[in-house]
């Protein structure tokens, strides 16, 4: 937006653009359970999503990510949250799965890693960690969303939802100091039990 960093930057925060500006999110949202998907809980260790497999997964599951939709992806790491090592190891989202992420103009993308990248590998043109925080985030404006609990909204065999995630308005915040209180809506089918 034209504001350069190092001058709204402070010590207690930014003075510009901080997480209070956030906007809620309410949008279509979309589950890609790439672990299921590749026929296990959880992905390997440090393993790279690629863009065959995000298109693969949506293919098979009949489902189309569009722009302004809010793609969540499983890895199913989430289950290993109490286990840090492991945790730490989770599988993320590789450079070729996020420009794939990108040209489909996503509103924000989640994860139920801790950094949604692959954390192992680097991009060959600027060896850089972290290639899809910077792709996404700082040159697309796609926010991302870390940590999440994927596990029963997969079981429940649901893909699309709305999707509502509300950040926490911490005044001067960046966004990874501004925890999102994230939930996904699904609507009854007429052969759900529930539906009564």
């Amino acid at each position: 937006r034209g504001v350069a960093v190092d001058k709204t930057e402070r010590a207690d925060g930014y003075t510009e653009y901080g997480a209070e500006t956030i906007a809620p999110l309410l949008a279509r949202g979309v589950l890609l359970d790439i672990a299921g998907w590749k026929g296990g809980d959880r992905l390997p260790p440090n393993y790279a999503i690629t863009a065959e497999d995000l298109d693969g997964c949506a293919r098979d599951a009949t489902i189309e990510v569009r722009q302004g939709d809010v793609l969540l992806v499983r890895t199913g790491f989430a289950s290993a949250w109490q286990d840090e090592a492991t945790y730490l190891a989770a599988a993320g989202v590789s450079r070729s799965g996020n420009l794939w992420t990108a040209e489909r103009r996503v509103r924000a993308v989640g994860a139920d890693n801790m950094a949604w990248d692959c954390m192992t590998e680097k991009d060959p043109d600027t060896n850089m960690v972290l290639f899809g925080h910077a792709h996404l985030l700082v040159t697309h404006g796609i926010h991302i969303i870390e940590n999440l609990a994927l596990d029963e909204l997969a079981a429940s065999g649901h893909r699309e939802f709305c999707f509502v995630g509300i950040p926490l308005k911490f005044r001067g915040a960046t966004g990874e100091l501004s925890p999102r209180r994230a939930a996904a809506w699904v609507m009854p089918t007429r052969g759900d039990r529930r539906l009564r």
